[in-house]
């Protein structure tokens, strides 16, 4: 998987591209079931100045299609692990990496694979980051080789490949859509959760030139996720609804392993490709789901449902994304849900206005009418399972008094695939089942579960 960086007015946090990982099989094999840490995600604001969207590395330019060793199980025993994220359009979480355990902020990201963090480099005429971390101080940190077999590929067909830089170690690089470059060294690292508890030393990204503060916690079904490689059977997350005073950040939870609350959760299972390496347009390591259609209000909308699926090129691929803020339709679907949209809100639409070029449902003023005259939105998908957005929740607030609709093109960013965002998962557990290759979904007041 690889990430790539879009810096567009409201997707300030997705990440796409890392041009080293390859397009692996997903991480169910050999999950251990008894991990269950629960931690705080706390809530913090990305920098308004900082816009990113990530996206899955086959969706620009196919699958990688080299392989790598399998990792090593860790040593049996539980985790339980829970923690607060701080919500501000992306959702960060704080983790405990290294011996003595250093804490680093990351934004968890299911659209993408590889981990990385931030790094200390000393320089002499520029301090580090005071919340970079420093290799020099764990005892668990060590680095990978040029020789190891991640740094050679058998098929060098990525954008930026990894390489081997002039200490003799593992190099990687991705970019930015704006043309800046993040790039350091391949290491293992722990995740120290208690002095008793942590996870096998794990491959992350150790990025020493990078233009974000915060790293990624990647954890799509790629074998270098941090899904697969600490063996979890399960995680999950509630996503506060947003709050607009200023210096306050909404708190919602997120887990490893066991969740209290599962037991409401209603589930559904993800769709499976084994020919998506053949088929360009297609993410084989997102978590696809089976989506079926969507109704605003109380009207169904003629949206066929085969535009929610994968065709023999992979788009339509519908997936569920932590690391994106909006939700994405391809135009088919897009073009059903604005004809509605017009059709009850009529001229109250701003004219000739498009939100970071992908989103033209915006107006002026109070959002509150809008509800009113569009009522709930709902996401069907198989099994009778379904997310509601409440018509209080339809709008995102984009500044200057503007409120948009938050959904945008998928074209608009290239891809031709419906992406579920955050912004549509407030109040409500999502939870990843690796074991049984299930999402579940749950109900909840986020800012309650995160107590």
């Amino acid at each position: 998987m690889a990430l790539l960086f879009y810096h567009l007015p409201f997707l300030p946090f997705l990440f796409l591209f890392l041009h080293f990982i390859a397009s692996l099989s997903s991480p169910t094999q050999n999950l251990n079931d008894t991990l269950s840490f629960s931690f705080p995600l706390t809530s913090l604001r990305i920098s308004p100045d900082v816009k990113v969207q990530t996206l899955s590395s086959s969706l620009v330019a196919g699958a990688n299609k080299h392989g790598t060793r399998r990792l090593a199980r860790p040593n049996s025993g539980s985790y339980n692990y829970k923690t607060t994220f701080k919500y501000s359009m992306a959702l960060i979480v704080a983790l405990p990496i290294g011996t003595p355990p250093q804490t680093q902020q990351m934004v968890l990201d299911t659209g993408s694979q590889l981990s990385w963090i931030q790094c200390h480099k000393k320089l002499a005429k520029k301090p580090p980051p005071t919340a970079s971390f420093d290799p020099s101080l764990s005892s668990s940190f060590s680095v990978l080789p040029c020789n190891h077999p991640l740094c050679k590929p058998r098929i060098p067909d990525f954008t930026l490949p990894t390489s081997c830089d002039q200490n003799r170690l593992c190099h990687y690089s991705y970019f930015y859509a704006d043309g800046t470059l993040a790039e350091g060294n391949l290491v293992r690292e722990k995740i120290t959760f208690s002095r008793s508890q942590s996870t096998p030393p794990l491959i992350l990204g150790c990025a020493t030139d990078s233009s974000e503060d915060k790293g990624i916690l990647g954890m799509n079904l790629g074998r270098f996720s941090f899904a697969y490689q600490s063996k979890i059977s399960k995680f999950s997350y509630c996503v506060p609804t947003r709050r607009t005073k200023p210096g306050v950040s909404p708190t919602g939870s997120f887990y490893l392993g066991q969740n209290p609350n599962s037991h409401g959760f209603q589930y559904i299972n993800l769709l499976a490709f084994p020919q998506s390496r053949t088929m360009p347009n297609m993410d084989p390591l997102a978590y696809t789901l089976p989506m079926l259609g969507i109704r605003i209000g109380a009207k169904k909308l003629a949206i066929p449902m085969h535009v929610f699926r994968p065709d023999a090129g992979g788009s339509g691929q519908t997936m569920i994304d932590s690391g994106s803020e909006f939700t994405y339709l391809v135009d088919e679907a897009y073009n059903k849900v604005r004809e509605e949209v017009v059709r009850l809100v009529g001229p109250r639409l701003k004219t000739g206005y498009v939100y970071g070029g992908v989103a033209d449902m915006c107006i002026d003023g109070n959002p509150v009418q809008f509800g009113r005259l569009v009522g709930d939105m709902v996401l069907e998908f198989e099994k009778g399972v379904e997310i509601t957005v409440p018509k209080d929740r339809m709008l995102a607030d984009v500044g200057g008094g503007v409120h948009c609709l938050g959904i945008g093109r998928s074209n608009m960013l290239g891809i031709a695939s419906n992406i579920i965002g955050n912004f549509h998962q407030q109040n409500l557990w999502v939870e990843f089942d690796l074991a049984n290759r299930r999402v579940g979904f749950g109900k909840a007041d986020c800012s309650r579960a995160a107590v």
